[in-house]
């Protein structure tokens, strides 16, 4: 074990068979899973993270998108291995409760994977906040920018109050907004792109491209990718949850990829790496300014209000259902604090909360850091864990998943690095969370299971 406790023996009443009562088999397609992986992709990924990819790697981070994009492909493959073959609403929870029993190692990892996901929705709503005050332009903006994420998420909550069906149409048509949209911004933007602009250079930018700063926007850029985790915890209600559930995460990834190349191409031919910079949390709207003027801001902004309140509804889908499994696996404590509904309903409460906290605490630029480095310390587990116990069992490839391995601490070791040196205090935040889980989890487990690892509860 990698963390602490022998695994406790598993039963299907503590909600480890991957089911919970509040789901409704078949009640979501393979196109409405798709548009949830779509939905937490797009709205993190291209909108908060273009700017701050620029501003490591500069004139290269079209490429950082494609080298993320290449992680991804071999992260996902054990996804889908994993996907088909445990196909559940606790997901990443039940894929680690596979890997190393019922225990602190898979509380710990698990609640690194939920910790990730509502960094996610604080990125995301503080996305929203700073590409809607372009159209409002409250001031301070230090203070409104987190105030109109912190509306998004409450708005969020509510959609997911209203269920599964509502969820699916919702995100239906915002997905098919968001990708026709950005499809036609970015073809637009293509025709319109100076080629001067591409070899703009570093004047005025005080950018320095270097490799560990080229791999540290790679390790951001992965952020743009990991929403199609959120799949994964729709194992217990997708249709065919066996084929479809890898299908989906194939399929979102592919139609990401081809969605933020094309948009990074746009964006760096229609503005210089100092114009990108300068506005990094609102990139694109900047970039639609020297093609379509004034308008073309608005209906970039209308675009990213879409894509960021699609995401956020998408990523508070999945987490409160990850940390509803968590609860039900006992591998964390639940209290209701006498709150009506269920127990799904009480964990997005908490998530929305916990998320309304970040967006308020941190810029986008240390919350894109935060969330990365707990992905991906998260994605190492979920690898390590089917080289060593389970690649017979689902018939994975060794080396395919030793290179998603080597990859994510390649590009883990760089953000860090980069980190270290220019923002120390993210490293110190990480640590003190890091520290909180294991710790925390490891009392957890020793006051409430007994001597042979059951639970006392």
């Amino acid at each position: 074990m990698a963390v602490g406790d022998a695994p406790r023996p598993s039963s299907a009443s503590d909600g480890s068979d991957g089911h919970a009562p509040e789901d409704v088999p078949d009640s979501l397609s393979l196109v409405g899973a798709v548009s949830l992986g779509t939905g937490v992709m797009i709205g993190a990924g291209i909108f908060a993270i273009t700017g701050q990819a620029a501003a490591l790697a500069g004139d290269l981070f079209p490429l950082a998108f494609l080298a993320a994009a290449l992680v991804v492909a071999f992260s996902a493959y054990s996804y889908v291995k994993l996907s088909n073959a445990f196909p559940s609403s606790g997901g990443i929870a039940m894929f680690l409760k596979e890997e190393y029993g019922l225990g602190a190692t898979t509380g710990v990892f698990s609640l690194f994977m939920y910790v990730s996901m509502v960094i996610n929705e604080s990125l995301v709503a503080r996305t929203f906040g700073a590409y809607t005050n372009q159209i409002l332009d409250l001031t301070p903006a230090s203070s409104w920018i987190p105030a109109l994420g912190v509306l998004l998420l409450a708005i969020a909550f509510i959609v997911n109050l209203l269920g599964n069906r509502v969820i699916q149409t919702t995100e239906g048509a915002m997905a098919v907004i968001k990708i026709v949209g950005i499809a036609l911004f970015a073809i637009v933007g293509l025709w319109f792109s100076n080629l001067a602009n591409f070899t703009s250079g570093t004047d005025g930018a005080g950018f320095e491209l270097s490799a560990d700063g080229f791999l540290a926007a790679v390790a951001i850029g992965i952020l743009a990718y990991k929403g199609f985790t959120t799949i994964t915890n729709s194992g217990g209600e997708i249709i065919d949850p066996h084929r479809n559930t890898g299908r989906a995460i194939v399929i979102s990834i592919s139609i990401c990829t081809v969605l933020y190349i094309a948009l990074s191409v746009a964006v760096a031919g229609n503005l210089g790496l100092a114009e990108i910079i300068a506005a990094q949390d609102y990139a694109l709207a900047e970039a639609a300014r020297p093609a379509f003027g004034d308008a073309g801001v608005w209906l970039t902004v209308a675009l990213a209000i879409v894509a960021t309140a699609s995401g956020v509804i998408a990523s508070v889908f999945a987490a409160s259902r990850m940390l509803a499994m968590l609860s039900r696996m006992k591998e964390v404590p639940h209290r209701h604090f006498g709150l009506p509904g269920t127990v799904r309903t009480h964990t997005m409460i908490y998530t929305v909360v916990f998320a309304m906290a970040l967006t308020i605490a941190f810029d986008l630029r240390r919350i894109a850091a935060l969330g990365a480095i707990f992905y991906l310390i998260m994605d190492i587990a979920i690898h390590w864990g089917i080289l060593r116990h389970l690649r017979s069992r689902i018939d994975a490839r060794p080396a395919i998943v030793a290179a998603a391995i080597a990859l994510d601490l390649v590009v883990l070791g760089a953000l860090l690095w980069v980190k270290a040196s220019s923002d120390a205090l993210i490293l110190y935040v990480t640590a003190a969370g890091i520290a909180a889980i294991v710790i925390g989890e490891r009392l957890f487990m020793r006051s409430h299971t007994d001597s042979e690892g059951n639970m006392t509860m």
